[in-house]
């Protein structure tokens, strides 16, 4: 990642735009970030930190981070934004974002909150322009986030390296240095799996523990079912031997209730017998009962049928004269049918006379009907008025449309010659635009043509420097090998002469008596040679020459290699030529400038002549306007002078039809409700006159039919009649009489009725408590055999499904075992772990020890070779161990506690762990290059030598390009670093000064 510039607006005490250009200042490897305290100079890093991640460092976020980020020194109309370009995974992007603004409204009093807003480009070198990508605040920070490979607290440790946070990190203690690991290094899938672990053993403990709870709860259902006979063992759940003890428990009490339950069976037997015997007695009995009480009661029925025979034949005398009176029913019906009718009739009648005048209030149904058609033909004359009158309300409404037009074409004239009085001067401005993006893009074309092979000069020029010094590396290596190969060639000789001296003792030690010498062919040895001290066999030599292959070999490989470097170093040199690459650099960069000054410029050209060309567009669009508002204006005269003509004649016209009524339409809604109201009185007087006419006749048919069927008057055969439900209730109880005189009868005539009347009455209750005692007893004895073949089956249930839960819960608990044994250990609890380290302390410990491995490698070079920084694992007091970080003193040779450091020395060894951080996160992240660094304060600690030390081993990361900037108020350091970036503050805010290494 290389920062190339950054453009900050009324963002923190920067209370109008600055700039910072990256790459001047990244030029010469270090710049230096000075200013007086309070000026400004973290907010630069804020600022970089904001554009990236939407949000700044550590306790300086909060609540309404819009807010507090915009400058108190900003202008009321200016809005906070921060825009970052830089290089990231060699894609060249464009960040620009702009917190929540509270600004003035536009229209009215008060203040509105406009949204954040964020914008990401990217730089296309095939088209050389900035094409957007995104304006999501999600998508951008998803897409930043993956491409540098690190969250924002990873950024701000390993970028914006915060030398105070290192500092508390080398003395803090190992929960400290864990939290501060663990937010860098993202453990928590390593503290997820020890909770994981944790959850699972108490998941399964508690499935262990509550299938024993189940099965001790089994055990108490078979006591309670056994009748508390059966011996519980004295268990807690989860206590070995509990099951095997429930288990043997339940088979004691199932046998015991097989036995009762064959008693019980016995007893049920005699009790059925007996139960048999007294139902046939009380059946009997009851019997007798029944037909005793059946004589009584028909006695009784008959002496109340004798004391209701007069209300009887009173009903019936009832009834004859109703059937009578049936005759006469439909006059009576047809009578006051008629009566209701006239009524309705003569009240309607008198509703309608009561809407007339007082002039036609007692007038005859055939005057009405006259009236009514005299109003009925007044009516039709108004006709032709009303579509006068409808053709009146049009021309009014046609005139007001034309006062609209009129209205609106001058308004478009005025418009039209408002805005063709500026046309001249808009054009001029416009066309002065296109003319410069034109230059502009015939300079960018020219300059591109000349930059190509500055930067292929430029990237030669580098890799001669580079080359230059490899090819003294590969020459030296070369002449190391060369003599390597030489001496191990001589090792080899002196080695095969030696061997050769003592060959003969080598051949001697493979003789035997009897068997012939391999040089001379005799079979007797009596002298052989003997081997020397020091005597060199075959191994040894075989062992020499291998070793003298394998130098030449390497000898060689390094030959080569410096033949290609120099064939390398002769290309670079005839392409870059003697030109230093400073000097080109400067050259390079100075095309490069330029060539985006010029393409920016020309950007705007299409942008210019679309304007233009619009401008143009719309000028014709108003002088077309104007002429046709003139033209509509002309013709609308002579159609306003017909139109006042025609209303003239209509309104005389309907002044006649409207007599005294307001309107045409009032006189004609008068004239419909006078002939409404005359033929509605019309029809109800005819109608009244009808209704009375029927009345009287049927009157007279009723009085007809009421003599001939023997009544004296319609009233009294009106009287007699009964309606449905009194008939029907006189009916039924004529039917009752009959129907109980004949039931009362049949029951006295029976015989077996009569003869059981003749007898004892019977002993019900006797009989009746001898089965009930029966009953009893047989209840009793059936209650005891159920009750024990449900123990039996409950026994046999519960003891089945004890069985089932042993064999289910044998698995559970092996499993139980595993895993608290792994959680235990993942937890550092178990007796296994030695040290009580977590597993998530075991990561960040092998974190730990690559951190410090990493700051080593510096942190020697700022001590001059004193200082080791080493990870340790031992365990501090009662707490668990992993993370413990010490410091080895060369001079002493002993460890040190990091706490025992001098402000000076713990400086530099937080910078040199701040670095190595940097570099194991860099890597962690996966290798995303880090070429732009900040170090941020403490080097005011440093005497002159350790602090030239550090800017060593600080000069030292500017290989491959890599820039260092160092936040400081040091003065030493402004006459050491000459890039410098300046913060100056005042009271309208803070500025930025800028000095490149030059």
């Amino acid at each position: 990642m290389r920062l190339h510039r950054l453009d900050i607006t009324a963002f923190g005490p920067f209370g109008a735009s600055q700039s910072v250009d990256f790459d001047d200042l990244s030029a010469a490897g270090l710049f230096l970030l000075h200013g007086p305290t309070g000026a400004g100079k973290t907010s630069v890093l804020d600022a970089v930190c904001y554009a990236l991640y939407g949000s700044v460092p550590g306790a300086r976020q909060g609540s309404g981070q819009g807010m507090t980020l915009r400058s108190d020194h900003a202008a009321p109309g200016t809005r906070t934004e921060v825009r970052l370009e830089l290089t990231v995974a060699g894609r060249r992007l464009e960040i620009t974002r702009q917190p929540p603004w509270e600004r003035l409204k536009l229209r009215g009093k008060g203040t509105t909150v406009d949204k954040a807003q964020t914008w990401l480009r990217e730089y296309d070198p095939t088209t050389r322009a900035w094409k957007d990508l995104s304006r999501s605040h999600q998508e951008i920070g998803e897409e930043i986030t993956q491409l540098l490979g690190m969250s924002r607290e990873q950024f701000c440790q390993v970028v914006l390296l915060p030398q105070g946070d290192f500092a508390r990190f080398l003395r803090a203690d190992a929960e400290a240095r864990g939290k501060l690991l663990g937010r860098l290094f993202d453990t928590r899938r390593f503290a997820e799996v020890e909770k994981r672990l944790a959850e699972r053993r108490r998941a399964t403990e508690a499935q262990v523990r509550e299938g024993d709870a189940a099965l001790l709860a089994d055990a108490h259902r078979m006591q309670q079912a056994a009748g508390d006979t059966m011996e519980l063992p004295e268990l807690a759940p989860g206590e070995p031997g509990l099951a095997e003890a429930v288990l043997e428990a339940a088979a004691v009490a199932r046998a015991t209730a097989r036995e009762l339950l064959t008693i019980a069976d016995r007893r049920l037997t005699a009790a059925e017998s007996a139960r048999a015997a007294t139902g046939h007695e009380l059946a009997d009995a009851r019997e007798l009962d029944r037909l005793q009480r059946r004589f009584a009661e028909a006695r009784e029925r008959a002496a109340r049928l004798a004391e209701r025979s007069d209300a009887h034949r009173a009903a019936q005398e009832r009834m004859e004269r109703a059937r009578k009176a049936e005759s006469v029913a439909p006059a009576l019906e047809l009578r006051d049918a008629a009566d209701s009718e006239h009524r309705r009739a003569a009240a309607a009648e008198a509703r309608a006379r009561a809407l007339l005048p007082q002039a036609l209030a007692d007038a005859g149904a055939a005057p009405l009907a006259a009236a009514a058609r005299r109003a009925a033909e007044e009516l039709g004359g108004l006709e032709s008025a009303r579509r006068a009158e409808r053709r009146l309300a049009a021309l009014v409404e046609e005139r007001a449309g034309l006062d609209r037009q009129e209205r609106a074409d001058e308004e478009v004239r005025q418009e039209a010659e408002t805005w063709l009085a500026d046309w001249e001067t808009v054009r001029t401005g416009l066309q002065s635009r296109v003319d410069s993006a034109q230059e502009a893009a015939t300079r960018a074309e020219q300059l591109a043509v000349q930059r190509d092979p500055a930067r292929r000069r430029l990237t030669a020029a580098r890799q001669r420097d580079r080359l230059t010094d490899d090819t003294e590396a590969a020459r030296q290596r070369a002449l190391a090998a060369a003599e390597d190969a030489v001496e191990a060639r001589a090792h080899w000789l002196d080695l095969k002469e030696q061997r050769l001296h003592g060959i003969a003792a080598e051949l001697a030690a493979n003789l035997t008596d009897g068997t012939p010498c391999a040089v001379c062919g005799a079979t007797q040895h009596p002298a052989p040679a003997r081997k020397t001290a020091g005597h060199v066999d075959r191994e040894a030599e075989e062992r020499a020459l291998t070793a003298y292959q394998t130098a030449d070999e390497l000898r060689a490989q390094a030959e080569r290699h410096l033949g290609t470097v120099r064939e390398a170093l002769a290309a670079a040199t005839a392409e870059a030529g003697d030109t230093p690459t400073a000097q080109l650099a400067e050259a390079a960069e100075e095309l490069d400038g330029a060539y985006t000054r010029a393409r920016a410029t020309a950007s705007g050209l299409h942008a210019a002549q679309e304007e233009l060309r619009r401008a143009e567009g719309e000028r014709e669009q108003r002088v077309a306007a104007q002429q046709q508002a003139a033209v509509r204006s002309a013709s609308r005269v002579a159609g306003r002078d017909r139109l006042e003509r025609e209303q003239a004649l209509l309104e005389e016209e309907l002044t006649l039809a409207r007599g005294t009524a307001e309107s045409v339409t009032a006189r004609a809604a008068q004239l419909e409700r006078r002939a409404a109201l005359l033929t509605d009185a019309a029809d109800t007087a005819r109608a009244a006159e009808d209704t009375a006419q029927r009345l009287k006749d049927a009157d007279a048919r009723l009085a007809d039919a009421a003599f001939r069927a023997g009544f004296d008057t319609p009233a009294d055969a009106a009287a007699a009649l009964l309606d449905d439900t009194a008939h029907r209730e006189l009916q039924r109880r004529l039917d009752a009489w009959q129907t109980e005189d004949a039931a009362v009868r049949a029951v006295l005539a029976e015989a077996d009725t009569a003869d059981a009347a003749r007898r004892p009455p019977a002993d019900l209750t006797a009989a009746e408590q001898a089965a009930a005692d029966a009953d009893r007893r047989l209840r009793e004895a059936s209650s005891a055999r159920d009750a024990a073949d449900r123990c039996r089956a409950e026994l046999d249930r519960l003891s089945a499904h004890a069985t089932t839960s042993v064999r289910r819960l044998a698995p559970l608990r092996e499993e139980y075992t595993r895993v608290a044994r792994l959680a235990s250990l993942a937890a550092g609890t178990s007796a296994d772990n030695e040290r009580r380290m977590r597993l998530e302390s075991y990561v960040l410990a092998a974190r730990l020890e690559q951190v410090a491995a990493a700051a080593t490698a510096r942190l020697l070079r700022m001590s001059a070779g004193r200082y080791t920084l080493v990870h340790s694992d031992d365990r501090s007091g009662r707490g668990r161990s992993g993370l413990g970080l010490h410091v080895v003193d060369a001079w002493t040779g002993r460890e040190r506690d990091t706490a025992t450091l001098s402000g000076g020395e713990t400086f530099f060894a937080s910078l040199a762990l701040a670095l190595g951080l940097a570099d194991v996160v860099t890597d962690e992240a996966g290798g995303v290059r880090l070429d732009t660094l900040f170090i941020d304060e403490g080097f005011g600690s440093l005497d002159d030598q350790t602090l030239d030390e550090v800017l060593d081993v600080l000069d030292a990361l500017r290989e491959r390009d890599r820039s260092v900037g160092i936040v400081s108020h040091v003065p030493d350091l402004r006459r050491r670093i000459h890039a410098q970036l300046e913060v100056v503050k005042g009271r309208s805010g803070s500025v930025l000064r800028q000095r490149g290494a030059g």
